[in-house]
């Protein structure tokens, strides 16, 4: 820095940092530093204040309790500066560094809020209308639901759908492109208002006149008061409380400054999580009869640009049983599969009985039990068999299940077959008709019960149930989590009151006075509480 400066007044004030005795070594002042500084200084005397100046490097060494201070010149402040140092004021930004390349109008109009508003609108907007629109569909499901004859609205029809890329909203580049600009608004409004305002929070600074004191949001004067009982007091009660001379500065609640930065940044770890999740997924779905296998690599399907298969995709599932749980009413209340995971050698790596809300995870896919089905049922005919009889789900009014099978009966090349046909809605009874299509009885699976039909004995076996199981990857789950979760504390902690406190002593007068940017109908309260604990100053006489 340059600085012109008459030799004749040349001096450093001393600045004291108090702090708690029982936090520090040493009570009520920093442990004792060098710091170095080197500045180039133009000496000029008043009888050759016509010559040319010459420049003289000094260097030189301090130690005190508090980093140095700079006097300003409008005489409000006494001195400032950072707690941390004197450049580290410029590393708050060194995350955000590559905006410096951006002009400032760009900066401005991104940091603009009502833009940044428009942005989170629209991608509400958008969102909306993805759960309104059928997501995943096929080109004729969109041609059949948005004709170009009978548009939606008199204007919307399936040309928008494909031409936007609606039918996958979450990975279409009109939504991947909100979100960019909304990422890019939170940075630009980060760098050029939060950071500067936490540069700002972090300086220390005096007040040298009454006047400036009596300015604050809080002002109040103790006619018998000192400056350093003051300094104890506002410590009791979490201040971080510098003094120089007479001037006392004190904060409390930093982290509130903080906070505003840590949302933006949770806010983007959502939008990048769920960015990787549209884009980087794979899902898919089946339905497994009890005792067979897939591989994992057959159902999953990528979901966008950004999904590449692993080596865990060439596991094998092997559904070792399906079982179902029932209500005492008969209805389904829970099921059950049990699967073996194997490697490519056939050896079994891990097994697990899954259930809804209990998935099996693995290398980073989730296999969670969605559905049921039913998938054959074994009967035996005069001892004969057994027959496995596929069943068939049969189309009825409502969202409950019924499954059918027939068991054909005589010359099975004839024109018109008969046979018994036997009905269930789950895997716990079977209801039995006979070749007229009578009622002929129910039997429950593995009861070995045999039913007479028409002379013909019939016994079931067992009911064989198909699990419905849902497979996906979802890389960005874990970022999404994340965010939220420092969503909610930088929320929180954003809550937080930064409170400041300047103090002048005036003879035996204690200027007191402060502001807070939070909490400001409480903050005279909590102020006058403070000063009422200020214990008086007693004038004694000696004779």
């Amino acid at each position: 820095m340059i600085l012109t400066l008459n030799p004749k007044i040349l001096y450093f004030s001393k600045a004291h940092h108090l702090q708690s005795p029982l936090s520090r070594p040493y009570p009520y002042f920093y442990r004792p530093r060098n710091i170095s500084l080197i500045t180039n200084c133009n000496l000029q005397k008043p009888q050759d204040g016509n010559k040319s100046n010459r420049s003289i490097t000094k260097t030189i060494s301090l130690s005190d309790s508090a980093p140095p201070v700079t006097e300003e010149t409008n005489g409000d402040v006494s001195g400032s500066a950072d707690r941390s140092g004197g450049n580290s004021g410029g590393g708050g930004k060194e995350g955000l560094g590559f905006l410096k390349r951006i002009p400032r109008k760009v900066l401005s109009v991104l940091s603009n809020l009502p833009l940044a508003i428009t942005e989170m609108f629209t991608i509400s907007a958008l969102m909306a209308l993805g759960t309104v629109i059928e997501q995943g569909e096929t080109l004729d499901f969109y041609v059949q639901k948005y004709p170009e004859d009978n548009p939606v609205l008199g204007f919307f029809t399936w040309r928008w759908i494909t031409t936007l890329g609606l039918d996958h909203m979450y990975s279409a580049p009109i939504f991947l492109g909100m979100l960019v600009l909304l990422g890019a608004s939170l940075m630009a409004c980060t760098y050029t208002t939060q950071i500067p305002l936490v540069k700002v929070a972090r300086r220390w600074s005096f007040m040298k006149s009454d006047e400036s004191i009596k300015k604050q949001d809080f002002a109040d004067s103790l006619p018998r008061a000192s400056v350093r009982d003051l300094g104890v007091i506002l410590m009791g009660d979490g201040y971080e409380v510098f003094m120089k001379g007479p001037s006392l500065y004190a904060f409390k609640g930093l982290a509130g400054r903080y906070a505003p930065i840590g949302v933006h940044i949770a806010m983007l770890l959502i939008m990048v999580g769920g960015t990787l999740s549209a884009t980087g997924s794979f899902r898919g779905s089946v339905t497994v009869p009890q005792g067979l296998n897939f591989v994992m690599g057959d159902v999953l399907s990528p979901i966008g640009f950004l999904s590449f298969p692993t080596d865990t995709f060439n596991a094998e599932v092997h559904v070792n049983r399906f079982t179902m749980d029932y209500y005492d009413s008969g209805e389904v209340s829970q099921f059950h599969s049990d699967l073996s995971l194997r490697d490519l050698n056939g050896k079994e790596v891990l097994r697990k009985t899954i259930s809804v809300n209990d998935p099996l995870r693995y290398g980073g896919i989730t296999i969670y039990q969605t559905d049921w089905s039913f998938s054959a049922l074994q009967v035996t005919k005069d001892g004969e068999g057994p027959f496995n009889l596929a069943m068939a789900p049969l189309k009825i009014n409502g969202d409950k299940k019924l499954y059918g099978t027939f068991l054909p009966v005589g010359d099975t090349n004839a024109p018109n077959v008969k046979g018994i046909s036997m009905l269930a809605r789950d895997l716990q009874s079977i209801v039995v008709y006979d070749l007229e299509g009578k009622f002929a009885g129910i039997r429950r699976p593995n009861s070995k019960l045999p039913i007479e039909i028409d002379g013909m004995k019939i016994v079931i076996e067992d009911a064989i149930g198909s699990t419905g199981l849902e497979l996906k990857t979802d890389p960005g789950v874990p970022i999404v989590y994340a965010g939220f979760g420092a969503l909610m504390l930088t929320t929180c902690i954003s809550y937080l009151s930064h409170s400041q406190v300047w103090a002048l002593q005036n003879g035996t007068t204690l200027v007191v006075g402060g502001r807070t940017n939070r909490a400001k109908n409480d903050f005279p309260d909590d102020m006058n509480r403070l000063l009422d604990q200020v214990p008086e100053l007693i004038k004694t006489s000696v004779d």
